[in-house]
């Protein structure tokens, strides 16, 4: 991992009401490469946060760079769709009607035929989901079904991936697992990551550096 500041958050501000911020004054710089834990109490604007990066909302004050591009400050927006990020949720929404494939290739429409085959057999190798891949989300295991949606937000080739509560569907065993083949997987793939949980051992186990929120308050 190099040095340089790959994603930068400078005095990123957001509040839901006139009454109180939900977050204030917040700073955050990851390297490329590196993975971020974010933990704190339910409230502290970690999801909302990660809203903020994504372009799901708009923050109060403050700049978001990502890659050497400028995606928010008090002059300019830019839309969701054009930021280079990855996303995966709690429920790791993946289509029902789609195959693990299908799912994969949603991302990839821009490719070519050939281009979008190599990265599918790229990212169903990364995830180890080869004799899966013509299965529906029903048919695989929670931890089947998470390295899919895995596969699906890592196929684009996102500069940042952000993950909120990833493992709060799987149970104790699955999730120890589960926590070991991601963390290897977004070795292998270089990424640069943010993750949200409200469990530390999540946060210790999976990332490079943890941040820990407050509300009103960070700590970095």
């Amino acid at each position: 991992m190099t040095t340089a500041n790959f994603v930068k958050l400078s005095g990123i501000s957001f509040a839901y009401s006139s009454e109180s911020e939900t977050i204030s004054q917040f700073d955050l710089t990851l390297r490329k490469g590196e993975t971020v834990g974010l933990v704190g109490p339910s409230g502290c604007g970690k999801s909302t946060l990660l809203r903020l990066i994504a372009g799901l909302a708009a923050p109060a004050a403050g700049s978001i760079e990502i890659n050497g591009k400028k995606m928010v400050d008090e002059k300019r927006f830019v839309q969701p769709e054009k930021r280079g990020i990855g996303m995966v949720f709690q429920d790791y929404a993946l289509f029902p009607h789609m195959t693990v494939e299908q799912n994969v290739l949603f991302g990839l429409h821009r490719l070519s035929g050939r281009l979008r085959t190599q990265r599918l057999e790229e990212m169903m190798e990364l995830v180890q989901l080869e004799a899966y891949r013509k299965r529906y989300p029903h048919e695989l295991s929670g931890g089947q079904q998470q390295r899919a949606a895995f596969a699906r937000s890592l196929a684009p080739k996102p500069d940042l991936l952000l993950m909120d509560e990833p493992f709060s569907s799987l149970d104790a065993d699955l999730r120890g697992e589960i926590r070991l083949q991601l963390k290897e997987i977004l070795r292998k793939a270089q990424m640069t990551s943010i993750l949200v949980t409200h469990d530390s051992e999540d946060a210790q186990i999976m990332c490079d550096r943890v941040v820990r929120m407050a509300p009103h308050v960070s700590f970095s």
